[in-house]
Formats: structure tokens, C-alpha cells, sequence
């Protein structure tokens, strides 16, 4: 009688153990998930105020998620009991293994998230990047995809992208048309600028503001250069850069200024 009153208080003693941390681990678990639904819910209004790209905060969403119920795992484990220490470190050996295996693509992925929270460009801008120009086309999280001025399909990875020179043709709405022109000693320099800057004045697409200018740049060996410097909206670039081109070369013709071209003299030797 007294052997199974001792079994009776030894299975009362394990159940009042380990029904109190079970009791524990469920309470952990229940305010725990709670915690994570509102940290997230706080986080996801935290990055559509911040406008950031739809399908980052989906993916940082999950992944922020994903880490914290691990967490919340690993703390639930060590209530029940469990050694967590050999646990934990197994996960950040692993972690650790297929970060390394995964180097170049972590790096393109933490660059597409660098470009997608600071937006140096968006969609449609016109940029310079990796020695390359083109139109953005679409942001994702490992690669850039921009369309060429020639009409063909560029992919910068977004590691090199991120930590590389940036240039943005199109954030500040207008651009500067930076042309040369180069005429004959013996033009008048007052009367070509004149020329020159009525071309600019009279084109349709050049803009009062900023103001265009015409200086003398350069004085080389065989012409006067003069640096032309209208400014046009971003998507009249090309159509001022070719314009202006050629209007100032027909009126420096009607006007008789000369533009030099190259000479070669031939010199012969009498036997």
C-alpha cells in the first residue's frame, strides 16, 4: 500500500513539474504570437508611410515574422525544459554555412533592399549606373532591369548597383544641354554669340529658366570655340541636343561665319 501511495505522489510531483511548465510554455506562446501580430502590424504601417516598394514590405514582413516566432520557438523550448544552447548554435551554424554559399546573392539582395527603402531612382528615371544608360524599368530584389537608348534590356545586379556611382538625368525635371561649337579666326566674336544665342532663344523647347548661355570656352589651334549651354526639360533633352545642332549650323551659314574643318597640307619633294 505505502509503494503505491509513493508512485501516486511520484506521478503527482511529475505532473505538478511539468504541468506547470507546459502551462508556462502555453501562456509564452499565446502572449508571444500576440506580440509578433502587433509588432508587425505596427511595422507594416511604419513602411506604407514611408511608401516603401509593396513587394519589399511583403518580403521583409515575412522574413521579420519568420525570426521572431524562431525566437519564440527557442524561449517556448527552454520553458518546456530543452536544451537550447546546442539548439541555438545549430541554427546559427547553418545560418552562418548558407550565408557563405549564398555570398554574391546576399549582397544583391541587401543592395535591392538599400535601393528600395532610399530610392536614388524609381521606375522611368533615366540613369547612369555601372557604365551603363538607360530608362528604369523594373526594381527587383536582386537585380535592376533598365531599357537602353538603343532600345535593349540592361540587368545591373543591385550589389554593384548599390555601392557604385549613381546619376540621375531625371529627378530634378530639367537637364543642361552642354554643345561646342567652333568658328574661324577671323569671326566676330560678338556677332556669333548673337547668332547663336537667337537660335536658343527662338528654340521652342529650350527654357527662359534657367537662362541659356554662350561663352567662349576655348581658343584652339584652328578655331574659337564657344561653349552653348541651353537647358530643356528632361524629356526634351534629345529633341533640344539636335535641334539646336542644327539650326546654329545653318544660321552661322547664313550669317557667313565660317566653321573650320581640318586642312592637310601635302608636301612633295623633287627627286
Amino acid at each position: 500500500m505505502d509503494l503505491e501511495n509513493i508512485d501516486i505522489q511520484k506521478w503527482i510531483d511529475l505532473a505538478t513539474e511539468y504541468g506547470l511548465k507546459v502551462l508556462g510554455a502555453i501562456v509564452i506562446w499565446i502572449i508571444g504570437s500576440w506580440v509578433i501580430k502587433k509588432l508587425l502590424r505596427v511595422t507594416k504601417k511604419v513602411m506604407t508611410k514611408g511608401n516603401y516598394d509593396e513587394s519589399l514590405q511583403k518580403f521583409l514582413l515575412n522574413l521579420l515574422g519568420w525570426a521572431l516566432k524562431i525566437v519564440l520557438i527557442i524561449v517556448v523550448l527552454g520553458t518546456l525544459g530543452v536544451e537550447t544552447t546546442s539548439f541555438a548554435a545549430i541554427i546559427a551554424a547553418a545560418g552562418l554555412a548558407v550565408g557563405l554559399a549564398l555570398q554574391g546573392s546576399l549582397s544583391n539582395f541587401a543592395g535591392g533592399v538599400l535601393i528600395m527603402i532610399f530610392k536614388p531612382f524609381k521606375i522611368g528615371d533615366l540613369i547612369e549606373a555601372q557604365g551603363e544608360i538607360g530608362v528604369v524599368k523594373e526594381i527587383e530584389i536582386f537585380t535592376t532591369k533598365l531599357t537602353g537608348l538603343s532600345n535593349k534590356e540592361i540587368i545591373i545586379p543591385n550589389g554593384s548597383l548599390s555601392n557604385g556611382n549613381i546619376v540621375n538625368y531625371t529627378s530634378e525635371g530639367t537637364r543642361r544641354v552642354d554643345l561646342i561649337f567652333g568658328v574661324g579666326y577671323d569671326s566676330d566674336i560678338k556677332k556669333t554669340k548673337d547668332v547663336i544665342m537667337n537660335v536658343l532663344t527662338s528654340h521652342p523647347k529650350v527654357l527662359k529658366d534657367p537662362a541659356p548661355t554662350v561663352n567662349v570656352s576655348e581658343l584652339a589651334d584652328s578655331s574659337i570655340n564657344f561653349a552653348v549651354r541651353p537647358w530643356s526639360t528632361t524629356d526634351d533633352y534629345w529633341d533640344v541636343y539636335f535641334g539646336i545642332t542644327e539650326d546654329v549650323k545653318e544660321a552661322l551659314d547664313q550669317a557667313g561665319i565660317e566653321i573650320p574643318y581640318p586642312h592637310q597640307v601635302e608636301i612633295q619633294k623633287k627627286g
